[in-house]
């Protein structure tokens, strides 16, 4: 079973070492989304929600996940981020909105940010519902994928 570098020779898991990796600049883009209704969508905008500042406590929310997702994905490495930012855009539906969420995040490292990237994403959408879900808790969170990664020996990828 050693095909799968997460499974020892016994078939357990193991942290694959990176030790003999070559430190590079590396980088992940990821998305996830909050489809909240008019309702929602004023509170955040105006600032007007009781918890505080939506937008601003779900930021920080994703920067602290991005810093400690090793402690919560069993197999990912610790790593010394560099950088974390985290974006948001609204897209007007019908009878709803959609905050877009991007969580890009930097280390110069033996190993990716993708995880780090797509925890932060997550947990800024569930920080969102967290705070306003006394107003509706039908919010639907959405996609979360990988947008984009460079550096590493495995090369870059576009989504």
């Amino acid at each position: 079973m050693t095909d799968f570098t997460h499974i020892n020779a016994q078939g357990n898991a193991q942290m694959v070492d990176v030790s003999e990796k070559n430190i590079t600049k590396r980088t992940a883009i990821a998305h996830s989304s909050i489809t909240v209704n008019p309702d929602i969508y004023q509170q955040i905008v105006d600032h007007t929600n009781k918890k505080g500042n939506v937008l601003n406590t779900a930021q920080i929310a994703g920067i602290m996940a991005a810093k400690n997702t090793s402690d919560i994905i069993p197999m990912c490495h610790p790593l010394p981020l560099t950088g974390i930012d985290v974006a948001f855009t609204w897209q007007e539906n019908e009878q709803s909105f959609t905050l877009n969420i991007e969580a890009s995040v930097t280390t110069t490292g033996k190993t990716g940010v993708e995880m780090e990237a797509l925890t932060a994403a997550t947990t800024v959408a569930l920080t969102v519902y967290d705070m306003t879900k006394a107003l509706d808790k039908g919010m639907v969170i959405g996609e979360t994928y990988l947008v984009s990664k460079s550096g590493g020996k495995s090369g870059d990828y576009q989504r």
